[in-house]
């Protein structure tokens, strides 16, 4: 037989009789949550520093203080001297008066001239002023003295390609400008980018208009002696410049104490 089961009295529940807690209203409970996007930080408040950038941001951003930090040579340094706004609207306006054909109109004008050929008339004639681009091509342009004005990006990578034109064009006496930036020249000639654009000539309506850029450019970048000597940089960080600051204080505390203790 199966042993029967003991019936006993079982003991009370226990009576829990804990105090509520005080809770100070000056420090309110803010539980975190740790899961993506849960413990998100205040609206308004500056978190570009604490994001993962892409690496051409960093690698620019970089740069940039590289040549605040370092001491840049007056070569390099002059590609930071680009022309204003509003010089910058005057000689694009010029350009773009000159803009090469796109490959759709070339071949629009091919089909017009085979037509006028086929009809027997007198071939249309080509443009005779136009932006000529290319870094050979323009070289080419100003050792000849066929260039009348050069315009130059001013943030080319590598700055080697160019780092030389400026000298090139002051030698041959050739009127050059310093633009922001590749990208905009590129879109003159139908390109991304374009390193160097030049104009050979220009129309008799705009000659007066080239003849004032190319005096402004003579007097601001050919003829300046001072763009050429100025080096560029050297500006420290505020935590260097908090650091040097209070070397130099500490400094002067000392040179203080010692005359003091000399009597002087």
């Amino acid at each position: 037989m199966a042993p029967s089961k003991k019936s006993g009295k079982k003991a009370p529940a226990k009576v829990s009789s804990t105090a509520k807690k005080v809770v100070d209203p000056m420090f309110p409970s803010r539980p975190r949550s740790n899961r993506i996007g849960g413990d998100v930080r205040p609206q308004g408040r500056d978190l570009s520093r604490f994001v993962k950038w892409p690496k051409y941001v960093r690698v620019q951003r970089q740069r940039a203080i590289l040549y605040q930090r370092l001491k840049v040579p007056p070569v390099i340094n002059q590609f930071t001297k680009a022309l204003t706004k509003n010089e910058a609207a005057t000689t694009f306006k010029l350009f773009d008066t000159y803009r090469p054909a796109t490959p759709a109109q070339k071949k629009q004008k091919v089909k017009e001239a085979a037509a006028a050929k086929a009809a027997g008339g007198e071939k249309p004639k080509g443009v005779e002023h136009q932006l000529k681009f290319g870094l050979k091509h323009v070289t080419t342009l100003v050792e000849e003295k066929k260039a009348k004005f050069v315009a130059i990006a001013c943030d080319v990578d590598p700055i080697e390609l160019v780092v030389w034109l400026p000298a090139l064009c002051r030698k041959m006496d050739v009127p050059f400008v310093i633009v922001k930036d590749k990208a905009r020249l590129g879109a003159l000639v139908h390109q991304k980018t374009a390193a160097v654009v030049a104009l050979t000539g220009v129309e008799k309506s705009d000659q007066k208009t080239l003849d004032s850029l190319s005096s402004m450019a003579m007097e601001k970048y050919n003829n300046n002696v001072e763009l050429v000597r100025k080096w560029g940089g050297g500006i420290m960080g505020l935590k260097t410049q908090a650091k040097l600051e209070k070397r130099a204080k500490q400094i002067e505390a000392e040179e203080a104490k010692k005359l003091k203790s000399q009597g002087l």
